[in-house]
């Protein structure tokens, strides 16, 4: 893939479904015959998603949703004949780091159980809303492997003894316990998750969207650094920000006591 500017005119994606309105990317994974399980070509198609947001001012957020009645139940590795004509990115092979990467709220919306490495959509995005009725189970060690790619996201969100218990025992947890030890935000009746997310969406939507980039890469980026190292670069962020457009807009609203632009 060139470094053209990334368009969805004339694109088939197979393996999910994608769709634009009120500054929200909505990615609907679909293989529900396959349980959302991640081949390589939903894998190509939510990682080309993801560039296109995050190349996308005008897209605010992204919703990450599923048919079907699981949510995602980990990686495919099968290869199989494809229809999809959607290009590959070069470098672009990690959904985690796609969305930690593209600096914009991804909302999980789960309307079944998450298994394995889905988790890592789930533990990366910075929102996640399930129902009441799912689960959620990281079953690797059953098996006799390991979730490593999954613990990167899953100690940012979970207390390291609820994590490791987690992955130890490889048993499901539901969405209960699941918002009780911060794998997700909130947990809402089947009926409910639609209105839910929906309304968190549109509401990140109507805020400051380069703030909200500019504030997104800082959340990770100070993530890593020691506290005496992150002060200051989170010093120069501030200052940034100050000098940004959106800031200046938003200001200009206080001031004149209207509501912002954010164009």
């Amino acid at each position: 893939m060139t470094n053209n500017k990334l368009s969805l005119d004339g694109l088939k994606f197979e393996a999910t479904k994608i769709e634009v309105a009120n500054n929200i990317l909505n990615i609907t994974l679909n293989r529900p015959e396959k349980k959302n399980a991640m081949n390589n070509v939903m894998v190509n198609e939510v990682n080309y998603a993801l560039a296109y947001a995050k190349q996308e001012r005008d897209i605010r957020v992204v919703v990450i949703g599923s048919t079907g009645d699981i949510f995602c139940a980990g990686a495919d590795l099968t290869r199989n004949t494809s229809n999809s004509n959607v290009p590959k990115i070069a470098g672009s092979d990690d959904i985690s780091i796609a969305i930690r990467h593209l600096y914009k709220p991804v909302i999980c919306k789960i309307q079944g159980s998450v298994l394995a490495g889905a988790l890592l959509m789930v533990t990366n995005s910075t929102h996640a809303i399930a129902t009441e009725e799912a689960l959620f189970c990281a079953p690797e060690i059953k098996r006799g492997l390991w979730p490593f790619m999954v613990m990167a996201g899953l100690f940012r969100v979970m207390p390291r003894r609820a994590g490791l218990d987690f992955i130890m025992r490889g048993g499901f947890i539901d969405s209960s316990k699941a918002e009780q030890w911060g794998l997700i935000n909130e947990s809402v009746p089947k009926e409910q998750l639609d209105n839910t997310v929906n309304n968190i969406a549109n509401e990140l939507a109507s805020l400051a969207p380069g703030t909200m980039q500019i504030g997104l890469e800082a959340y990770q980026k100070q993530d890593g650094m020691d506290f005496d190292e992150a002060l200051p670069y989170l010093k120069e962020q501030i200052a940034k920000c100050f000098e940004s457009k959106d800031a200046k807009e938003g200001i200009a609203a206080f001031l004149e006591k209207r509501n912002p632009n954010w164009d």
